[in-house]
């Protein structure tokens, strides 16, 4: 039984996105999306954060959650990206802009919570 589980987790696995039949990295298992499509995900997401933070609203808490977010997922794709797999010139452009997007992601949510009348701190400035 420990062997059958074993080798299953030994196993490359393919993207779970529709119609992809791109393997898996070891990295993003978790997620079970390639390369690309978890490049795509972070952009989508950094993109609906970036609205919602953009007027400086978001509390404390929310912001807090949007860092963790960008260092969580800009670890991963660290990794990814550092891996040794071998990538295309395409899909090298491709994590580079997302760093970028996930660097331009906290930027913003700084900006924004100097805007706001109150800040991260909750202090007046």
């Amino acid at each position: 039984m420990l062997r059958i589980a074993i080798t299953a987790l030994a196993m490359p696995s393919t993207c779970k996105s529709p119609a992809c039949k791109s393997s898996v990295p070891s990295a993003l298992a978790e997620q079970g999306l390639c390369i690309l499509h978890f490049t795509l995900s972070l952009e989508h997401a950094c993109s609906d954060m970036r609205r919602e933070t953009v007027l400086g609203n978001a509390p404390q808490d929310r912001q807090k959650e949007i860092i963790g977010f960008i260092g969580e997922n800009g670890e991963r794709l660290a990794r990814v990206a550092t891996s040794g797999l071998p990538l295309t010139d395409d899909l090298k452009a491709r994590v580079l802009s997302t760093f970028l997007t996930l660097m331009n992601l906290r930027e913003n949510l700084d900006r924004a919570s100097m805007r706001s009348p109150f800040g991260r701190s909750g202090v007046m400035r």
